[in-house]
């Protein structure tokens, strides 16, 4: 599982051209699910991203989590983080897992984040649009097979 994380003061979606997410401050994560990935790589990156400490504590250091400045989460699938331009100029998305099995943990992934920070979504499948004001900027990826190893 691939994930974007970016510190943002404020995020907007819209849907197949209908607005649908909105949060102010917190993370926008854009999160990419790969055919091999478990319920386990799931709870392991909610854990790493709500603990995640990006946040600015009153010395200006990034030494807060989430939890600890309020923030909020707008959670993005977005299979294209699979792709590969290893070979040509067109990306291969052979990693990306398919929809039957990406649906489901992403749903899962966006409820456990839910359970521990305010959380909003996209829509799985659909045309998005997404505006967001970066705050930093602060861009953090995480690849949970790189970050268990």
């Amino acid at each position: 599982m691939k994930a974007v994380i970016q510190r943002v003061r404020s995020a907007r979606l819209t849907a197949d051209g209908a607005p649908f997410s909105e949060i102010g401050g917190g993370m926008m994560i854009l999160l990419g699910v790969c055919k091999e990935d478990t319920e386990q790589d799931v709870d392991f990156l909610v854990h790493k991203c709500a603990n995640l400490r990006i946040f600015e504590d009153e010395n200006g250091k990034m030494n807060l989590s989430p939890a600890d400045g309020k923030a909020e989460v707008l959670a993005v699938s977005q299979f294209t983080l699979l792709g590969s331009c290893a070979e040509g100029n067109r990306p291969f998305f052979g990693e990306a897992a398919r929809p039957e099995i990406a649906k489901p943990l992403y749903e899962r992934f966006c409820e456990e984040m839910a359970k521990r920070l305010p959380t909003k979504t996209g829509v799985f499948g659909a045309d998005m649009k997404i505006t967001m004001v970066c705050d930093g900027p602060v861009t953090i990826l995480m690849d949970t097979k790189e970050l268990r190893k």
